[in-house]
């Protein structure tokens, strides 16, 4: 099964034959409260839904490429899977539409006929993580915090969030820098795996280190968290991220990467 990760109007402009769209609000939770964090992952049962209505059974194996959306936006959807246990059942197109289209592949503008799927009931588990765990395991042996926000938001000459509600300056106090642009290439393709394994090794880690990752949102971490698991290291990713962690007024730091 392919899903295409974009807006409706890219879908209809083009796509891959078969493809199903979805959209990156089909994956996260839903909230009426304002106040509510920007990105959450969603509940069992609205997950539950969501696959469903794309047509996602038991037996269901998922590619997942993005045309108008980026590269984030599919690996935020691969982590959700991971989160209800279905990290087995899905892969990225790497490059996504432009990739395939550069490839001299054929593209369509027919929708195919989507029929709901039977899927067995979820249950939501790790590879999420939430601030109290960042928080017991920011100087745990093993452990690394990773900011995969651009340099200026970690260095803190920048400042994220909105005008009404600015994110705190700087990073999580310990946290380092590999930021979510440095893992892929051209056309949003993902570095060689000798490249990527380096960008960690520059880092600090170490054989058998665990990342814990964050961004503004928890967008852009899991697409740093996703090139971390392709090179064999243990990724997690901190739902709600620093907007999360600015709202508690959690200790940060400011400085440039080193």
């Amino acid at each position: 099964m392919l899903l295409h990760l974009g807006a409706p109007e890219a879908y209809q402009a083009g796509h891959i034959a078969g493809a199903r769209l979805a959209r990156l609000d089909m994956f996260a939770h839903k909230d009426p409260n304002p106040e509510a964090l920007t990105l959450e992952m969603p509940t069992a049962d609205e997950l539950h839904a969501s696959l469903e209505r794309l047509g996602v059974s038991d037996n269901s194996k998922v590619v997942i490429y993005f045309k108008d959306a980026a590269i984030q936006s599919a690996t935020r959807v691969i982590f959700t899977f991971y989160s209800a246990g279905l990290g087995d059942r899905i892969r990225l197109l790497d490059g996504g539409f432009e990739a395939w289209q550069q490839a001299g592949n054929p593209t369509t503008q027919d929708a195919p006929t989507v029929t709901a799927g039977k899927l067995a009931p979820l249950r939501m588990r790790s590879p999420v993580v939430d601030a109290a765990f960042v928080q017991s395991h920011l100087n745990s042996a093993g452990y690394k915090v990773v900011d995969a926000r651009a340099p200026e938001f970690y260095a803190g000459t920048q400042v994220g969030g909105s005008a009404a509600q600015p994110h705190l300056k700087g990073h999580i106090a310990g946290a380092v820098s590999i930021p979510f642009s440095s893992i892929t290439g051209a056309g949003q393709k993902l570095k060689t795996p000798e490249e990527i394994a380096a960008a960690f090794k520059a880092a600090g880690f170490k054989p058998g280190d665990k990342a814990i990752v964050y961004c503004h949102i928890g967008q852009q971490a899991s697409a740093v968290a996703f090139a971390a698991r392709s090179v064999g290291i243990e990724a997690l990713l901190y739902d709600g991220s620093f907007q999360d962690w600015s709202r508690r007024n959690l200790p940060v730091e400011a400085a440039p990467p080193k």
